[in-house]
């Protein structure tokens, strides 16, 4: 893991397998997979270009927004979180998702603060159950 806008994971496994075990492991934390942008063919098919395999998951917890959503309406801004899983070098995949307590850190809200402390957790256990 890191301390800047990520947390991180480089992950022993292929990408192929990344994207079964990742929903899984964000589901045992209370999250569920609401979008999914395939990068990769993105590209290919709007810009005739290659790309490595490459997702972006949005990732909801449902009591969590409820409550971001109660403390400020516009905290629809940063939801859902965003995890990306992509192919590395390597051949093994890398998870990113969004730390998102840099997200809110400038609200200057006390409950947001909190929530987004509790769902940076939350996304932190998720990707240590990627062993």
């Amino acid at each position: 893991m890191t301390t800047s806008a990520e947390l991180r994971k480089s992950l022993r496994f292929t990408y192929d397998e990344a994207l079964l075990r990742v929903p899984e492991a964000l589901k045992k934390e209370g999250f569920g997979i609401l979008t999914e942008i395939d990068i990769k063919n993105t590209l290919q098919q709007k810009l005739g270009v290659a790309f490595r395999r490459y997702r972006i998951l949005g990732a909801c917890n449902p009591p969590f927004a409820h409550q971001a959503l109660q403390a400020d309406l516009e905290a629809g801004l940063m939801l859902p979180c965003n995890v990306v899983v992509y192919e590395g070098d390597d051949g093994k995949a890398v998870v990113l998702a969004v730390d998102p307590t840099l997200a809110v850190a400038a609200s200057g809200n006390p409950t947001l603060v909190d929530l987004a402390a509790a769902v940076r957790q939350k996304l932190e256990n998720a990707l240590a159950k990627l062993e």
